[in-house]
């Protein structure tokens, strides 16, 4: 009999809700790097074990320390024995260019299984830092400007976002939690885009931190509310445009002389950085965090 650990018991929906995967990345891993080991049923349904889903905790242990999802697999099957740790395990033969492609086009088609399918992709070749940085960015920045331009239809950007907020709050989930340092993230009034901000904290919180987020249009008496209360290690407030951060500068400052304070996004100028006595974060979100997580 084989011991507990090994017997398949659960089908692939209860494995994605016990180690939260998709069941989409699931089937991705098990057949791009054989990460998972099923048997058939006698009704022919696809049984997984424990020892499964542990290989699985371990690949996004992997994945969240850096490592491209080939890697992360081969090191997972090297823990198990399964496979020299010399052995390369292949990643895809598409290539990211090729993949964003694709999730730009399926996302401007309102295809949202296939948008969803392109991000599995990625993130089972990637590791998550190179898939947010390389592709999630670009591509809103992208949809920016061509919405700016008129090329992108309001719809088209409200969809797009839909569909990559919800892949960023999955992402995101009980990063809140742990016993790092502590960061409040907030948009101040006004600024309705919070995208890069989420990509910030989901990275951070990779970085060990945990994370209160405020989101889009926060007050900054209420931010300066909630610092009280959690007494945070850093306050990031992030703008696209300096439009909003300009008229609330007076209470920059006064949120500076109280709380570690940086300021992000494009509408953070180094002038007003300078005049508020704020931490300055002007590049991408991804290598800011983890700029700020390793210092």
């Amino acid at each position: 009999m084989a011991p507990p650990d090994e017997r398949p018991t659960l089908r692939i929906g209860e494995l994605s809700r016990r180690v939260g995967v998709s069941d989409h990345l699931l089937r991705a891993w098990e057949t791009r790097y054989g990460l998972l080991h099923p048997v058939r049923s006698t009704g022919g349904y696809r049984l997984y074990s424990e020892a499964d889903a542990d290989r699985i905790r371990r690949m996004r242990g992997h994945l969240a320390d850096g490592l491209s999802a080939a890697e992360a697999a081969q090191t997972v099957l090297a823990e198990a024995g399964r496979v020299p740790a010399a052995e390369p395990i292949a990643a895809g033969d598409v290539g990211v260019a090729e993949l964003a492609l694709s999730l730009r086009e399926a996302l401007d088609a309102f295809d949202e299984p296939a948008a969803q399918a392109v991000l599995d992709r990625l993130l089972s070749d990637l590791s998550l830092p190179t898939v947010l940085r390389d592709v999630v960015m670009p591509y809103l920045g992208d949809l920016g400007a061509r919405w700016r331009d008129g090329t992108a239809s309001v719809a088209q950007e409200h969809f797009a976002s839909f569909v990559i907020r919800g892949r960023l709050a999955g992402l995101a989930r009980g990063w809140g939690s742990g016993s790092g340092p502590q960061a409040v993230l907030a948009c101040p009034a006004l600024e309705l885009h919070d995208l890069a901000l989420m990509v910030f904290g989901i990275v951070l919180n990779r970085q060990g931190w945990r994370i209160n987020y405020l989101g889009v249009s926060t007050p900054l008496q209420e931010l300066a509310r909630a610092a009280e209360t959690t007494h945070p290690d850093l306050v990031v407030v992030a703008a696209s445009t300096p439009d909003v951060l300009e008229p609330v500068r007076e209470e920059l400052i006064a949120l500076a002389a109280r709380f570690p304070l940086a300021l992000a996004g494009p509408g953070a100028s180094p002038e007003l950085v300078r005049a508020v006595g704020a931490r300055h974060l002007p590049g991408d979100p991804v290598t800011e965090a983890e700029r700020l997580g390793s210092g």
